[in-house]
Protein backbone atom coordinates (compact mmCIF):
# COMPACT_ATOMS: atom_id res chain seq x y z
CA UNK A 1 0.00 0.00 0.00
CA UNK A 2 1.39 3.45 -0.91
CA UNK A 3 1.93 6.15 1.43
CA UNK A 4 -0.39 8.83 2.25
CA UNK A 5 -0.22 12.17 0.16
CA UNK A 6 -1.60 15.02 1.89
CA UNK A 7 -3.66 16.94 2.03
CA UNK A 8 -6.59 13.62 1.97
CA UNK A 9 -9.79 13.87 1.00
CA UNK A 10 -12.15 15.13 2.01
CA UNK A 11 -11.37 18.50 0.90
CA UNK A 12 -11.94 21.39 2.56
CA UNK A 13 -11.47 25.20 0.81
CA UNK A 14 -8.10 25.26 2.62
CA UNK A 15 -6.96 22.13 1.42
CA UNK A 16 -8.29 22.13 -2.18
CA UNK A 17 -6.32 25.15 -2.73
CA UNK A 18 -3.26 23.87 -1.08
CA UNK A 19 -3.37 20.90 -3.07
CA UNK A 20 -3.83 22.70 -6.45
CA UNK A 21 -0.96 24.91 -5.43
CA UNK A 22 0.98 21.99 -4.89
CA UNK A 23 0.06 20.35 -8.27
CA UNK A 24 1.37 23.63 -9.76
CA UNK A 25 4.32 23.57 -8.11
CA UNK A 26 4.77 20.12 -9.31
CA UNK A 27 4.16 20.61 -12.86
CA UNK A 28 6.32 23.81 -12.79
CA UNK A 29 9.66 21.73 -12.36
CA UNK A 30 9.27 20.19 -15.68
CA UNK A 31 9.80 17.06 -13.79
CA UNK A 32 7.99 13.82 -15.32
CA UNK A 33 8.70 11.47 -12.43
CA UNK A 34 8.01 14.04 -9.52
CA UNK A 35 5.29 14.76 -10.98
CA UNK A 36 4.19 11.60 -11.92
CA UNK A 37 3.96 10.43 -7.75
CA UNK A 38 1.08 12.35 -7.42
CA UNK A 39 -0.91 9.87 -9.41
CA UNK A 40 -2.60 6.62 -8.73
CA UNK A 41 -0.32 3.71 -10.21
CA UNK A 42 -3.62 3.18 -12.59
CA UNK A 43 -4.64 6.85 -12.84
CA UNK A 44 -6.76 7.52 -15.89
CA UNK A 45 -6.43 10.54 -17.87
CA UNK A 46 -7.67 12.11 -20.75
CA UNK A 47 -5.54 15.03 -21.82
CA UNK A 48 -7.12 16.74 -24.76
CA UNK A 49 -7.82 13.74 -27.28
CA UNK A 50 -5.08 11.49 -25.75
CA UNK A 51 -5.88 9.18 -23.19
CA UNK A 52 -3.45 8.07 -21.03
CA UNK A 53 -4.07 4.63 -18.07
CA UNK A 54 -1.44 4.25 -15.20
CA UNK A 55 1.33 6.30 -13.97
CA UNK A 56 4.40 4.93 -16.33
CA UNK A 57 1.79 5.87 -19.54
CA UNK A 58 1.73 9.89 -17.69
CA UNK A 59 5.58 9.67 -17.65
CA UNK A 60 5.70 9.08 -20.81
CA UNK A 61 3.14 11.65 -21.83
CA UNK A 62 4.99 14.55 -19.45
CA UNK A 63 8.66 13.62 -20.99
CA UNK A 64 7.09 14.05 -24.42
CA UNK A 65 5.36 16.97 -23.75
CA UNK A 66 8.15 18.90 -21.85
CA UNK A 67 10.51 17.86 -24.59
CA UNK A 68 7.90 19.70 -26.93
CA UNK A 69 6.91 23.00 -24.96
CA UNK A 70 9.93 24.86 -23.61
CA UNK A 71 10.13 27.50 -21.66
CA UNK A 72 6.69 25.96 -19.93
CA UNK A 73 5.10 28.15 -17.33
CA UNK A 74 2.16 26.81 -15.41
CA UNK A 75 -0.50 29.05 -13.31
CA UNK A 76 -3.42 27.14 -11.65
CA UNK A 77 -7.22 28.25 -9.95
CA UNK A 78 -9.08 26.06 -7.73
CA UNK A 79 -12.65 26.57 -9.27
CA UNK A 80 -14.79 24.18 -7.32
CA UNK A 81 -14.51 21.10 -4.93
CA UNK A 82 -16.65 18.74 -2.84
CA UNK A 83 -15.52 15.68 -1.23
CA UNK A 84 -12.91 13.98 -3.23
CA UNK A 85 -13.42 16.03 -6.48
CA UNK A 86 -12.23 19.04 -7.80
CA UNK A 87 -12.40 21.41 -10.68
CA UNK A 88 -9.31 23.86 -11.81
CA UNK A 89 -8.78 25.90 -13.93
CA UNK A 90 -5.43 26.69 -15.50
CA UNK A 91 -3.16 28.54 -17.85
CA UNK A 92 0.51 27.96 -19.69
CA UNK A 93 2.76 29.59 -21.97
CA UNK A 94 5.28 28.08 -23.47
CA UNK A 95 7.39 28.00 -26.84
CA UNK A 96 7.71 25.52 -29.58
CA UNK A 97 10.98 25.00 -31.67
CA UNK A 98 10.47 26.85 -34.22
CA UNK A 99 9.97 29.67 -31.69
CA UNK A 100 6.62 30.89 -31.74
CA UNK A 101 4.99 31.42 -28.03
CA UNK A 102 1.53 30.05 -27.16
CA UNK A 103 -0.60 30.79 -24.06
CA UNK A 104 -2.91 27.42 -23.46
CA UNK A 105 -5.99 27.65 -21.35
CA UNK A 106 -8.32 24.25 -20.25
CA UNK A 107 -10.01 23.16 -17.46
CA UNK A 108 -9.41 20.27 -15.59
CA UNK A 109 -11.81 17.43 -13.52
CA UNK A 110 -9.51 15.90 -10.84
CA UNK A 111 -10.91 12.57 -8.27
CA UNK A 112 -9.14 11.77 -5.81
CA UNK A 113 -8.91 7.66 -3.62
CA UNK A 114 -8.90 7.96 0.26
CA UNK A 115 -4.67 8.38 0.25
CA UNK A 116 -4.51 11.49 -1.61
CA UNK A 117 -3.22 10.44 -4.88
CA UNK A 118 -5.01 10.97 -8.19
CA UNK A 119 -6.98 8.54 -9.82
CA UNK A 120 -9.02 10.27 -12.76
CA UNK A 121 -7.51 13.45 -14.73
CA UNK A 122 -9.94 14.95 -17.69
CA UNK A 123 -8.27 18.11 -19.65
CA UNK A 124 -9.56 20.27 -22.02
CA UNK A 125 -7.33 22.57 -23.18
CA UNK A 126 -7.00 25.60 -26.21
CA UNK A 127 -3.68 26.75 -27.44
CA UNK A 128 -3.65 30.60 -28.85
CA UNK A 129 -0.56 32.05 -30.78
CA UNK A 130 0.93 35.16 -28.67
CA UNK A 131 3.97 37.08 -29.02
CA UNK A 132 6.92 37.11 -27.14
CA UNK A 133 6.01 40.76 -25.76
CA UNK A 134 2.51 39.50 -24.59
CA UNK A 135 3.50 36.77 -22.00
CA UNK A 136 1.82 37.02 -18.73
CA UNK A 137 3.43 33.96 -16.79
Amino acid sequence: MENQRHPLPPFTLETAKQKVQLAQDAWNTKDPEKVSLAYTIDTEWRNRTEFIKGREAVKEFLTRKWEKEHHYKLKKELWGFRENRMAVQFEYEWQDDSGQWFRSYGNELWEFDPNGYMQKRQASINDMEIEEKDRIL
